[in-house]
């Protein structure tokens, strides 16, 4: 595999976690306890190949500046810190959400799953959004 190909293979990641957790969600809906657990578990084993996957290449690469200027630089950078913000968040409260599954601590679970899933899932669009602006907007 190529160094250079590690982004797209990133933004791919991102993708295939958001899809997972919106399966996650509507299987949980539909009372498909164990499909849910099955794509919820999907979404955080992709979601932590992405961040093995990313942290190498940044350590290789180091940061890589938005080439764009004029209002969309504004909007690019706005997403970025909300999805960097947040991509810190993250990592706790998805531990904590499937530690309480774990432990069958399923009240507490739902409620930690409403905070988590949005935040997730935004972590998840705007990783791809970032991508696509810094790799094929500009």
């Amino acid at each position: 595999m190529n160094l250079a190909e590690l982004p797209a293979i990133n933004a791919t990641l991102n993708a295939t976690s958001g899809v997972l957790l919106l399966l996650g969600v509507a299987a949980i809906r539909a009372k498909r306890i164990t499909v849910h657990m099955v794509f919820m578990l999907g979404a955080f084993a992709v979601s932590a190949l992405f961040l093995l996957s990313y942290v190498t290449y940044h350590l290789q690469v180091g940061s890589v500046r938005f080439p764009g200027t004029g209002w969309i630089r504004s909007v690019y950078f706005v997403i970025l810190i909300t999805h960097t913000a947040l991509a810190i968040v993250i990592v706790p409260l998805v531990l904590r959400t499937l530690f309480l599954a774990a432990r069958k601590r399923f009240a507490e679970h739902v409620v930690m799953a409403r905070w988590t899933f949005p935040l997730w899932l935004y972590v998840s669009v705007s990783g791809v959004v970032v991508y696509w602006m810094l790799y094929h907007l500009a």
